[in-house]
């Protein structure tokens, strides 16, 4: 399926997929169909799943979502509903109580009232254990990340197992803006881990929403960033965001900007690599660096949390 997935995936029987091969189709960046439209076939196969559901929605008991939710766990996440028309939303609805309470208000939100802007925030669960190792080079203590993703809002899903799929890494895909955008760009609920060449210092931020190329702010309350030295727990700061506006700082020469508070940025266009990277306290709650000065990225990696 290297090729035209979407020409595949709708001559395909979709219920006769494996759902590993089903996940790996949903989740390509060059998959061209309407979210509607994949919502739709992950629907249909949810349902080839489980023979004893009916199809219409308004006849499923609280155990038939419960069944479906489970079973489209891995799926969900991968369909991006923000990206659907008002017209569309409407065929997604009947479904609510699959989606997380959060994200289903800010569809809502962002469907039927006119100019609003979706404030987002993953829903993780307080006791929960990390699945497998973490495609890290920059950071290993659990401890750290542990007490990162319990600073995340919201906690109330079922399943208490997170994942994380390493999106980017400098080392591997190199230290550029159009990088970034190419691989990390409209991919929900993402943290970047960013050291400091020269210092034994990590910082970074959680995005709950999505990182853009177009020029604009990003607006959430959810976001935060932090920094500690050594993947030493005990140097762990956490900032959360003051001015919900200027949380996220989207540009086509940017990297993951958090405010005005992490600044990764390319002055010699996005093709060329960071040159210009500061981190001072503007619109977070704590300034998370010793130092105003511009700093040199030694290696950065931004991972999408996985529930």
């Amino acid at each position: 399926m290297l090729k035209s997935p979407e020409k595949i995936f709708k001559s395909l029987d979709v219920t006769l997929l494996p759902e590993k091969t089903l996940v790996q189709v949903i989740q390509r960046d060059d998959l061209q169909m309407k979210e509607v439209k994949v919502w739709e076939r992950v629907l249909k196969w949810g349902l080839a799943q489980n023979p004893k559901i009916f199809s219409d929605p308004n006849t499923w008991s609280n155990d038939d979502f419960k069944t479906m939710k489970n079973t489209l766990k891995n799926c969900l996440p991968f369909i991006n509903f923000f990206n659907s028309s008002p017209k569309d939303f409407q065929l997604v609805r009947p479904y609510e109580k699959l989606l997380k309470l959060r994200l289903y208000e800010e569809l809502l939100n962002s469907h039927l009232v006119s100019n609003s802007k979706p404030i987002v925030g993953t829903i993780i669960p307080k006791n929960f254990t990390i699945d497998g190792n973490i495609d890290s080079n920059i950071v290993y203590n659990l401890g750290i990340i542990t007490t990162i993703l319990n600073h995340i809002d919201d906690m109330d899903i079922d399943s208490a197992h997170l994942k994380f799929r390493l999106l980017l890494s400098g080392s591997r895909n190199g230290f550029t803006p159009k990088k970034f955008h190419t691989l990390c760009d409209n991919k929900y609920e993402t943290i970047t881990f960013i050291k400091v060449k020269g210092k034994d210092e990590i910082i970074g931020g959680y995005n709950p929403l999505v990182w853009k190329s177009s020029g604009s702010w990003g607006l959430t309350k959810h976001s935060f960033i932090f920094s500690f030295k050594g993947n030493d727990i005990n140097s762990l700061i956490i900032s959360n965001i003051v001015n919900a506006e200027c949380a996220l700082n989207h540009g086509v020469y940017r990297g993951p900007c958090f405010g005005q508070d992490i600044v990764i940025y390319s002055r010699n266009g996005e093709f060329q690599n960071y040159n210009y990277n500061y981190c001072e306290k503007c619109y977070y709650g704590k300034q998370i660096r010793d130092t105003k000065y511009q700093f040199t990225i030694e290696d950065y990696e931004v991972f999408k949390i996985m529930v």
